[in-house]
């Protein structure tokens, strides 16, 4: 059977206020063109296919216009929902959608229950596992730590029992959004961090013939069967050099992942990270390959200069990003806040201050757990409240 994985559409999203509706067109363009020139079997959406849970009237009309045009090739769509997308409107219809092919599998509840579609060698069963905030689903799944491999573990349980009443031989696969151990984040993804951990260990998944990984924006292979699709376009500069693509799978008669290609995305306009003074940025004939990109530009100048933005956009005019990085000594006590804050997490941050109120003494185990609960407590409201009211 031949799948066609993708993932992480955020329809709706703009890049540096730059809207790319047109741009998220084409990819779709591209992903009907794809399912009918390379004779698809089966697409598969691993969620996020919004950027936010009330996504503007134009997002919808493209998705939309998608979901008929993937119902009029006659190929089979499983869809999950993802951490950016509303559930309940993600899933609104979805019994009635099922008829025509398009499988939007949102509710946790139904983790263990497959779409089975079959080729000349048998069924081949789709589970799908929407987006799990393990605060919200923990009771639904029984499992006593509200933690992301706890609530994925249990779900995956749901489906190995389900799979084990199924004939022999009957092939299995898992979509997931989820942050899984090996995959390298960019600076797109919404942070999922639960407790100070959010990545589960690829194990988690054993006993299925291939997993459809979304969440993480960049194409990976974490293993033979365990992949992210990456999302189909750039959502930040620390994306400038992802390859963006879909996967293209054929899975063989034993389950066995007989052929895996990637399939390139249409790119509106290519990235560009640039770093210098203002002067050398602006004469430097080696960056002329850049003057058509969209440009994320970091000046160290030790003094800011007059018109950075003015200057830039006239040789670089898709300039979308400026920052000031002066150059200065190690030792130099004007070094920003920021700087010395770069790289770490939240939950690091507040224990440094804790240590520093205190004249070096950091919070003790249960002191940093007080801190865990407190961070995981905003960021579940913060998450309840977006899906409530898209804000």
């Amino acid at each position: 059977m031949r799948l066609l994985h993708t993932s992480d559409w955020h329809l709706g999203r703009s890049f540096h206020r730059v809207a790319l509706l047109d741009a998220q067109a084409a990819f779709l363009d591209h992903l009907v063109a794809t399912v009918r020139e390379r004779a698809v079997d089966a697409v598969l959406v691993a969620g996020d296919v919004y950027d936010r849970a009330v996504p503007p009237l134009t997002a919808v009309a493209l998705f939309d216009a998608a979901l008929h045009r993937l119902a009029d090739a006659g190929v089979p769509t499983v869809m999950i929902s993802g951490n950016h997308d509303s559930a309940r409107r993600l899933g609104v219809g979805a019994g009635l959608i099922d008829r025509s092919g398009i499988f939007l599998r949102t509710d946790p509840a139904g983790a263990g229950t497959p779409v089975v579609l079959a080729d000349d060698h048998g069924a081949v069963a789709l589970y799908g596992l929407p987006y799990l905030e393990p605060a919200l689903v923990r009771d639904q799944f029984g499992v006593e730590k509200a933690g992301h491999e706890a609530v994925i573990g249990a779900a995956m349980d749901r489906v190995r029992a389900d799979l084990a009443t199924r004939p022999a031989g009957t092939r299995s696969v898992v979509l997931a959004h989820a942050f899984v151990a090996g995959g390298e984040a960019s600076d797109s993804e919404r942070d999922i961090t639960v407790g100070g951990v959010a990545a589960v260990p690829a194990g988690v998944f054993d006993g299925v013939d291939y997993v459809a990984l979304g969440h993480l924006h960049g194409s990976q292979t974490l293993t033979p069967r365990v992949r992210y699709s990456g999302s189909p376009l750039a959502y930040s500069f620390s994306e400038t050099d992802h390859r963006k693509t879909m996967w293209l799978i054929d899975l063989g008669a034993d389950g066995a992942v007989d052929a895996a290609e990637r399939i390139d995305c249409p790119v509106p306009r290519p990235l560009a990270r640039l770093r210098g003074r203002l002067d050398d940025l602006l004469a430097d004939p080696e960056l002329a390959r850049h003057e058509d990109a969209w440009v994320e530009a970091t000046l160290t100048d030790p003094v800011r200069p007059t018109e950075p933005m003015a200057r830039l956009t006239g040789r670089f005019p898709h300039t979308l990003h400026l920052v000031f990085d002066p150059e200065r000594a190690a030792d130099d006590p004007d070094v920003s806040y920021a700087s010395r804050l770069r790289d770490r997490t939240d939950q690091q941050i507040a224990e440094d201050f804790v240590a520093h109120v205190r004249g070096g003494a950091g919070p003790d185990s249960a002191e940093r757990g007080v801190l865990h609960g407190a961070f995981d407590h905003v960021r579940v409201d913060s998450a309840v409240h977006e899906r409530e009211t898209g804000r």
